[in-house]
């Protein structure tokens, strides 16, 4: 079954170029892929249709009456030439217009400063099938009548403008329309979000351990200077043998603050048992206390453990 359906299309966007002398508008668009109320126009639907745009007369202003009667001879303008058809935004074709009509000299300055002002509007007789929330027009049957119309903005109430590659109107542009005709875009624009968002993700993760271990950090000297314990990175050769490389990487993979506390208690009292530590009496620790040095010497190692620690010395 068919249907008659109104469409709206202007040359906003266009390459339009003006031959004003011989009377004609090149590059005008004459029908776009999708309209405004939902409805598409396959690229076959197009290709099928150009024979019927070609040498339709095109008449000034919508008709009074009867949308089918015949028209006014002073409203007929031109006519429609050269129809093409790009897969990729629509019909376009050549617009021969009278150079000596009354409105010749304004079509020619709206279509050279200001094309949006000027548009074509489509009286077809069609048949369209509902898929999801989309009508497809499958076939145009016939072209009853192109109108060349002014003011687009006023007349979008009463006909769709049609959207395409080339002639998206960008300030009317809704978010419901891309979802509607454009979904791979939505999804295009939201998996760059996604992404972003687990490289920021990522990123606060990284300065977040960062953070953490910098804390960890302070707490253990923290603690070590709580204990009497020295710092690890003084040059004293007997503050780096009681504070190693293992047993500081040991503290920092503590796997609570009470684990920490506890291990570096426990080296404190080791080191309380020894006598203290006092590190302006760097000769009282110069060499090893115990009666057999050379044993002491030979069995402790400045990264010892705590049990060989006490080993030697013991």
């Amino acid at each position: 079954m068919s249907e008659a359906l109104w469409e709206y299309c202007d040359s906003r966007g266009m390459d339009v170029r003006v031959d004003a002398e011989a009377g004609v508008l090149r590059g005008v668009k004459v029908l776009g892929l999708a309209s405004r109320n939902g409805r598409v126009y396959p690229a076959e639907t197009l290709l099928k249709a150009m024979p019927l745009y070609e040498g339709a007369k095109v008449n000034v202003n919508h008709p009074t009456g009867n949308p089918t009667g015949p028209r006014d001879y002073r409203d007929r303008i031109g006519v429609i030439r050269n129809v093409a058809t790009r897969p990729e935004a629509g019909l376009f074709a050549d617009f021969h217009f009278n150079p000596k009509h009354q409105l010749a000299e304004q079509l020619i300055w709206d279509a050279r400063h200001a094309p949006e002002n000027v548009g074509f509007s489509h009286n077809v007789q069609a048949t369209v099938t509902r898929r999801g929330q989309e009508w497809i027009v499958e076939e145009i049957l016939q072209v009853q009548g192109v109108d060349l119309v002014a003011d687009p903005a006023t007349t979008r109430g009463l006909f769709e403008q049609l959207q395409s590659t080339g002639g998206i109107v960008w300030d009317d542009l809704s978010a419901s329309q891309l979802r509607e005709h454009r979904p791979d875009l939505i999804e295009q624009l939201c998996g760059a979000l996604r992404e972003e968002a687990r490289v920021a993700k990522a990123e606060a993760e990284q300065l977040r351990l960062k953070d953490a271990a910098h804390e960890r950090e302070l707490k253990i000297r923290s603690l070590l200077r709580e204990h009497g314990l020295p710092d690890p990175e003084t040059d004293t050769p007997w503050a780096r043998a009681l504070v190693s490389e293992s047993f500081w990487r040991s503290l920092v993979a503590a796997p609570d603050d009470a684990a920490l506390v506890r291990q570096i208690a426990e080296r404190a009292q080791l080191l309380e048992r020894m006598g203290g530590y006092r590190p302006a009496d760097s000769r009282r620790f110069s060499s090893p206390r115990s009666r057999d040095q050379y044993q002491v010497d030979m069995t402790f190692q400045a990264d010892s453990s705590a049990e060989e620690f006490v080993r030697a010395i013991t």
